[in-house]
């Protein structure tokens, strides 16, 4: 269980992280989605106990971040291994420090990231999906039931990162708790709770079904038209416009419900000889995080 209640942090009189409250509960896969600046990796950190806060308090199985040290692991952005030791050195020496010596065990997460090969290797030399996976390792080395896991798949192949995900579904599985950071719609389809950040808040929170919905009463149009920037210029800062999102050939609208939607049709026909007729459809979770965030670009 991770409990958060009005966390905050200011630098430079900005609130990064602004008076956030939320629970997480045991076996879930939380993520957290937000533009670059929004907060995520100052909560994680803070959540960790690396960053201090400014005001709140985190706690993890009931313990103070201080006092829960040895019931979670953490992965960074970077590469956090030290290059100049083997794999087998990395592992050794961060299960050393929670005092863990059980050199099966340790064996059993080499195998279980498929590192085994690669045991006397120079951490330094391994591909990047390699890295990831060791630090995933030293993180499990004291068996933490939390893992904090800052864009853990950023940087790698498709196929690596669904293997990757399929261990975090087996973690879960095993009772260990995930918060994770990511930029991937995909991979926040995958989680079983989110949260949207954006300008140090939480804009929506809710499974990806739920937050699906979080825009209220909006409506979503399709029209299959080729890219073009007139589109933009013919479209942005009409009022009752929430979101154009070009997929492709095909451009999603965004608009409030009232919203006379034959007005777009009438553009794109006299602006860009369009006579394609727009189809009712459904926001799916990038539609949603961009309409939400959007303002945090801006």
């Amino acid at each position: 269980m991770i409990k958060v209640s009005g966390l905050v942090k200011t630098f430079s009189k900005v609130n990064v992280v602004n008076n956030l409250s939320f629970e997480i509960g045991d076996g879930t896969i939380f993520g957290l989605l937000g533009p670059n600046g929004a907060g995520k990796t100052t909560l994680i950190r803070m959540m960790c106990g690396i960053l201090k806060s400014d005001a709140g308090e985190v706690s993890i199985n009931g313990l103070s971040v201080e006092k829960a040290k040895q019931h979670f692991g953490y992965v960074s952005q970077s590469f956090g291994q030290y290059e100049e030791l083997t794999v087998w050195e990395n592992i050794r020496f961060y299960a050393q420090m929670y005092g863990v010596n059980n050199t099966k065990k340790l064996d059993f997460l080499l195998s279980r990231y498929n590192l085994s090969k690669y045991r006397d290797f120079l951490a330094g030399t391994l591909s990047g999906g390699y890295k990831r996976r060791l630090a995933l390792a030293c993180a499990l080395a004291h068996d933490p039931s939390v893992l904090f896991l800052d864009e853990p798949t950023a940087g790698i192949d498709p196929v690596t990162r669904k293997l990757l995900w399929d261990d975090f579904y087996a973690l879960s599985m095993e009772g260990k708790t995930l918060f994770i950071t990511t930029h991937y719609m995909e991979e926040a389809q995958r989680c079983n709770e989110l949260a949207f950040l954006a300008l140090g808040n939480i804009v929506a929170k809710g499974t990806p079904k739920t937050i699906k919905k979080a825009l209220g009463n909006i409506k979503l149009y399709t029209v299959e038209i080729d890219y073009t920037p007139l589109i933009t210029e013919y479209l942005s800062g009409i009022d009752g416009i929430i979101l154009l999102n070009q997929f492709g050939d095909e451009l999603r609208i965004m608009v409030r419900a009232e919203f006379r939607i034959s007005a777009i049709e009438e553009i794109l026909k006299d602006k860009l000889n369009s006579t394609n007729k727009l189809q009712e459809g459904s926001a799916n979770l990038e539609d949603v995080f961009i309409a939400l965030t959007q303002e945090s670009n801006s």
